[in-house]
C-alpha cells in the first residue's frame, strides 16, 4: 500500500523518464559546479556548436542563435547555443494571408499553406512583402472519382462486414483489406499529381492523401488529418530518395474497424487491454517501405475519456503465426485525458490500446504497511523523547534527528490516519498537501543530515566542531521546513485540483503533477549520494595516513559506521520505489514497502540503541528507579518492624 501510494508514478512512468530526470538533476549539479569553477585561464578555443571566438577570449553564438545563458558573450565551454524559433512568439514572423512560417536552424522561411501556392511557383518566400499566395483550383479527375469509390466499397464491406463473419481466420482477411485499401489509395492519389492534396470522407471511413512533386523543397514536415486522428511524417521518407516522378502518402482512418480486430488480438495477453481508439493506417508508394528514417507522428483521439489507464502504442503485425496487435517500434511520447500522440519507427496500421488500471491492492503489503507503521510511530516517539531528555547527546546532530522524526512520525500517523478519507474533497486536499508538505520536509532534514555528516567528516570532528555548528543552526530551520513549504505553495497555487485521487489523498498523475514530489526526492537523493561518497573518501584518505591514538581510530571508524547506516535509512532504500518494473516489481515492492515502513525502528536503533551514551543514560535510569524502590521499602519498614513483616513483604515482591 505505501509502495503504490509514495510512488504512484511508477505504474504510468516508463523507468527511462525517471532514470531521465535523476541524471538530470546530477549534470546539473555537476554543471552549477563548473560554474563556480575559476575560469581566469580560460580562452574561446573551446567555443561550443554555432558558435564563433570574439577577440580569442570570449563566444557568441550565430546568427539565429541564442546562448542557453542568455548572455551575448560567454566564456563557460558547457554552453550551448539553441535555435532561435522565429516562428513563435516573442518574435512570431507573420508571413500574410494564406501563408505560414516555417523555423530551420538559423533562421526561417515563409511557405503557402496547403490548397494555395506562389504565382512565381517557388515553394517559399521571405516575409509578408513576397506573399502572393493563391487558391489552387482543384480539378476533378478520374484519380479522384477512383478514390471515392475506392472508400465507398471499404465502407461497404465493414458495415455489411461480407465476408468476415463466415472466415475462419478473420485476422488475416483484415490484414488483406487493409493492404488492398492503401494500395488502391495510394494508386488513386498518383493517378492525379496535379492535386496535391485529396480527402475523402465517409460515415466509417476518412482518407487524405498528399503528393509530392518538388522534392521536399516547400515543407519539411508532412501533417495528415482523418476525422479525428492526424499524423506527421518526414517529406523525405515519403519520396524515398531514388523514385523518380510523383510520390504520395496516405493516412486512412476506420471508425468501426475496431470491433472486428479488437484487443483480444494483444501479443501480450497477460495485461488486460482493450481498443480505446480508430484505427488507422499510413502507407506511401509508388514504392512501399515500411521503415523510415526518422519515426512517424500519429495522434489519437480517445473513444473513452478514462486518464487513470495505462496507454500502449500498438500496430497491426503480420507474420507467419499469425496477425495481431504489437507495440515493437512504437512508444508513447505524450498523453491526456482525451488524446494520445505515439512515435513509430515503421509503417503500418495503429491504434491505441489501453490497459486496465488495477484497483486491486496486495492485502500483504497492506498488513506491512499499517503493522510496520505503526511500529515505527511508536519508536519515532521514543526517538524523539531520547533526543530530548538525554542531555549527554544534545548537540547539533542530535537536533536534526529529533526534526527528522517528528516530520516522519506526523507524516506516518496522517498516512494511516487520513489517507483514505476520500468523501470529501476539499479535506481530501488538505490531507494531500499536508502529507506532500511532511513527506518533502522529511527528505529535507534527510538533506540536512547528510551535509551536516559531511561537514563533520571534513572538519575531522565527530559533532561538536563550533563552526559546523554555528553554519548549521543558521541553515537547518529555514532549509528544513522553508523550502518544503515554498515547493508546496508553488503546487498547489498552479493545480489546487490536482490534490487528491477519488482512491486517496494524494497527488494526481494529471499533467504528471507527481513529479511536484519526486522530483525534490530525486535531486536529494542524488545530492545525499555525492556527500556519501565524499565522506568515503575523507575517512578513507585520514584512516589511511593516520598514527594517533587509538581513540581517534575509533571516532574515525564510528563516524564511518554511522555514515553507511545514514546513507541507507535516509535515501538508498527510498531508491527501491523506483525499481518497481518489469519481473522483479512485486519484489522490489515488498522490499521498499518493509525497509520504509520500518525507517523509524531504523533511526531509533542507529541513533538510540546504539549510542554508548544513551545506553549509559537508560542505565542510570533503571539504576535510579531501583535505588529508589529499595529506598521506599527501606523507608516504610524501619528498625522498629517486626521481622515476620519484612520476610512478607520481601516473600511477595520476589513472586
Amino acid at each position: 500500500m505505501l509502495s503504490s501510494i509514495v510512488f504512484p508514478i511508477l505504474s504510468d512512468l516508463h523507468l527511462n523518464e525517471v532514470i531521465h530526470r535523476v541524471t538530470k538533476v546530477t549534470f546539473t549539479l555537476i554543471r552549477i559546479y563548473l560554474l563556480w569553477y575559476p575560469t581566469n585561464s580560460r580562452t574561446c578555443t573551446h567555443c561550443p556548436q554555432d558558435a564563433f571566438c570574439v577577440n580569442a577570449t570570449h563566444c557568441t553564438c550565430n546568427h539565429g542563435y541564442n546562448s542557453e545563458s542568455g548572455k551575448k558573450y560567454f566564456r563557460f565551454r558547457f554552453e550551448r547555443c539553441e535555435d532561435i524559433d522565429e516562428c513563435k512568439p516573442p518574435i512570431s514572423i507573420y508571413c500574410g494571408v494564406n501563408a505560414e512560417c516555417q523555423n530551420i536552424k538559423g533562421g526561417f522561411y515563409c511557405h503557402c499553406i496547403a490548397g494555395y501556392k506562389l504565382l512565381s511557383g517557388k515553394p517559399q518566400f521571405k516575409d509578408s512583402n513576397e506573399n502572393t499566395c493563391k487558391k489552387i483550383t482543384p480539378k476533378t479527375t478520374n484519380g479522384t472519382k477512383e478514390m471515392q469509390q475506392v472508400i465507398e466499397d471499404t465502407e461497404t464491406l465493414l458495415i455489411n462486414k461480407t465476408g468476415l463473419q463466415d472466415t475462419r481466420n478473420i485476422t488475416s482477411t483484415v490484414t488483406e483489406i487493409l493492404q488492398k485499401v492503401e494500395s488502391d489509395v495510394l494508386n488513386a492519389a498518383l493517378a492525379a499529381p496535379d492535386q496535391e492534396i485529396q480527402k475523402v470522407q465517409k460515415s466509417t471511413v476518412a482518407v487524405e492523401t498528399q503528393v509530392v512533386t518538388d522534392n521536399c523543397s516547400k515543407r519539411v514536415i508532412l501533417k495528415l488529418n482523418a476525422q479525428v486522428n492526424s499524423m506527421e511524417i518526414h517529406c523525405k521518407d515519403v519520396i524515398q530518395g531514388d523514385i523518380q516522378g510523383s510520390s504520395a502518402v496516405a493516412f486512412i482512418s476506420y471508425s468501426s474497424l475496431g470491433k472486428i480486430i479488437n484487443a483480444t488480438s494483444f501479443e501480450e495477453m497477460n495485461e488486460k487491454v482493450y481498443l480505446n481508439s480508430q484505427v488507422v493506417s499510413a502507407a506511401i508508394g509508388p514504392k512501399k517501405i515500411t521503415s523510415l528514417s526518422q519515426p512517424v507522428t500519429l495522434s489519437f483521439q480517445h473513444v473513452k475519456v478514462n486518464p487513470t489507464d495505462k496507454k500502449i502504442c500498438v500496430y497491426w503485425k503480420s507474420t507467419n503465426e499469425g496477425d495481431r496487435w504489437s507495440k515493437d517500434g512504437c512508444g508513447l511520447i505524450q498523453e491526456n485525458k482525451t488524446h494520445t500522440i505515439c512515435n513509430c519507427t515503421h509503417l503500418s496500421s495503429f491504434a491505441v490500446l489501453m490497459a486496465f488500471h488495477d484497483q486491486k491492492e496486495d492485502p500483504a503489503l497492506t498488513v506491512i504497511t499499517y503493522v510496520g507503521l505503526s511500529f515505527s510511530l511508536l519508536c519515532l516517539l521514543l526517538a524523539a523523547l531520547t533526543f530530548l531528555l538525554c542531555k549527554a547527546i544534545q548537540n547539533t546532530s542530535t537536533s536534526l534527528h529529533l526534526q527528522l522524526s517528528l516530520c516522519l512520525f506526523l507524516a506516518h500517523l496522517l498516512f494511516l490516519t487520513a489517507i483514505d478519507r476520500t468523501e470529501n474533497k476539499v479535506l481530501c486536499a488538505v490531507i494531500a498537501g499536508a502529507l506532500h508538505y511532511l513527506y518533502l520536509a522529511s527528505f529535507t532534514w534527510m538533506l540536512l543530515e547528510g551535509l551536516h555528516l559531511f561537514l563533520t567528516a571534513r572538519n575531522l570532528t565527530v559533532v561538536n566542531y563550533s563552526s559546523v555548528n554555528r553554519f548549521m543552526k543558521w541553515l537547518m530551520f529555514p532549509v528544513g521546513y522553508g523550502v518544503p513549504a515554498v515547493i508546496v505553495a508553488i503546487s498547489a497555487a498552479s493545480r489546487p485540483h490536482l490534490y487528491g485521487t477519488p482512491e486517496r489523498c494524494w497527488l494526481h498523475l494529471d499533467q504528471k503533477f507527481i513529479w511536484a514530489f519526486l522530483g525534490p526526492v530525486c535531486a536529494i537523493f542524488c545530492v545525499n549520494f555525492v556527500f556519501f561518497l565524499m565522506v568515503f573518501w575523507i575517512l578513507k584518505r585520514k584512516l589511511s595516513s593516520l598514527n594517533s591514538e587509538v581513540s581517534t581510530i575509533r571516532n574515525l571508524k564510528m563516524l564511518t559506521v554511522k555514515a553507511t547506516a545514514q546513507f541507507f535509512i535516509l535515501g538508498c532504500a527510498w531508491f527501491l520505489g523506483i525499481l518497481q518494473v518489469g519481473p522483479a516489481a512485486r519484489v522490489m515492492a515488498y522490499l521498499f514497502t518493509i525497509i520504509n515502513s520500518l525507517q523509524g525502528f531504523f533511526i531509533f536503533l542507529v541513533y538510540c540503541l546504539l549510542s554508548q551514551q544513551v545506553q549509559k543514560w537508560f542505565g542510570e535510569i533503571i539504576k535510579s528507579k531501583s535505588e529508589s524502590e529499595i529506598y521506599t521499602l527501606s523507608s516504610r519498614f524501619g528498625p522498629d518492624s517486626k521481622p515476620s513483616e519484612v520476610k512478607h513483604i520481601t516473600s511477595t515482591t520476589t513472586i
